[in-house]
């Protein structure tokens, strides 16, 4: 496994080694030992998965503290554009955000740490999108920030086209009104 940093140091990107021949191929697709001798010790509690269509957008989620949650995030079908948002008070990176492009082709995943919010756009037909998380879904802490918000001005690679989105998420605080309580260091 290949672990590569992005413009944003703590979201990381892992590229497993695949083997491929006549009949497929074959990879781990989650190692914790393998993670853990990279600096990666997470406890993984809760998998989700879902299925969306083109043009569907989701996001920007996250929960606060100290609910939040690291996510391990991976495409079993399809192609996204995956987003993670820093939301960690007086990070070098907070208010920034960084875009990677997903895809069952590709088998990259993605490592979005606790104090980021996340959210994807489908660029394929249809994507089948799945994600380990490192603590258990809380509806009283789970909060959001509007896709469309223009400080962040996300380039969401849906172009020529209004984003499928949930009604809740057209209605989420932008950026500026978002309640966030994360300090850099303190996740």
């Amino acid at each position: 496994m290949k672990i590569i940093k992005t413009e944003i140091p703590d979201v990381l990107i892992i590229e497993p080694k695949v083997f491929e021949d006549e009949r497929g191929y074959f990879y781990e697709s989650y190692n914790e030992k393998a993670l853990a001798e990279e600096g990666l010790n997470y406890k993984f509690v809760q998998d989700n998965q879902s299925k969306s269509s083109y043009g569907v957008l989701r996001g920007l989620h996250y929960q606060l503290a100290p609910y939040s949650q690291t996510k391990l995030v991976r495409i079993l079908e399809g192609r996204v554009f995956d987003v993670a948002v820093d939301l960690r008070k007086g990070s070098p990176s907070f208010g920034k955000w960084i875009k990677v492009e997903l895809s069952a082709e590709n088998k990259r995943q993605l490592i979005i740490p606790r104090g980021f919010a996340h959210g994807f756009s489908v660029l394929s037909p249809t994507a089948v999108f799945f994600y380990k998380v490192d603590n258990l879904y809380t509806p009283k802490a789970e909060r959001g920030i509007l896709y469309s918000d223009k400080k962040l001005n996300i380039d969401w690679g849906l172009e020529g086209i209004k984003p499928l989105v949930a009604a809740k998420d057209n209605v989420l605080p932008p950026f500026d009104e978002a309640e966030i309580n994360f300090i850099y260091g303190q996740l």
